[in-house]
């Protein structure tokens, strides 16, 4: 070994070494170092801080899962309500089209014109009703292009239009908010 080397080996068994561990070599109040029971009543505090705040916390817990809870069974009981009566509306706008009908009926010396303007009158109403509850037609008008999402080809005939056009409309379609009900059912030009 080097005289260079056995020095700073020597320095360094010199050298003072630090704590392991600062708590303990510091003096309490009575001047002497930190017992035992001190650093056990320490954990034992912080073992008792620390059990309070998980109650705390596992309540918390309890009490937001009890509100999730409520709240689900409110949107369900809801969404139960809401399908129960969400034809109230709907059924609310066709009772007058019912009570013009049942009018129509009570009159038995009804002439053939009066019968005829008071089925005018109740078909006002029903496209009112209709309306109302965004119940649209799909009546497309001759020369259209066909659409195979609102419309039904029946047929395919031979004309002078444009070809897979609408000819005719054999019955009308309906939409409602904008989902097709039922698709209007027409005839088409066949290809040239």
């Amino acid at each position: 070994m080097s005289s260079a080397e056995g020095n700073s080996a020597d320095m360094s068994q010199n050298e003072p070494q630090a704590p392991a561990d600062p708590e303990l070599s510091k003096p309490n109040d009575t001047g002497g170092s930190t017992s035992a029971n001190d650093h056990s009543a320490d954990a034992s505090s912080k073992l008792a801080e620390l059990e309070a705040r998980h109650a705390e916390v596992a309540d918390a817990y309890l009490r937001a899962k009890a509100e999730a809870e409520n709240t689900r069974r409110r949107a369900e009981d809801e969404i139960s309500k809401a399908r129960k009566f969400a034809v109230e509306g709907f059924a609310e706008s066709l009772l007058p089209v019912k009570d013009s009908l049942e009018a129509a009926i009570a009159l038995p010396g009804a002439t053939p014109e009066q019968l005829l303007e008071g089925v005018h009158a109740t078909l006002r109403q029903l496209s009112s009703a209709l309306e109302r509850n965004r119940v649209i037609e799909i009546n497309p008008a001759a020369g259209a292009k066909f659409d195979p999402h609102q419309h039904q080809a029946i047929s395919v005939v031979p004309a002078e239009q444009e070809a897979n056009t609408v000819v005719a409309v054999l019955q009308k379609g309906y939409l409602i908010a904008d989902r097709v009900l039922r698709p209007a059912l027409v005839t088409v030009t066949a290809p040239k």
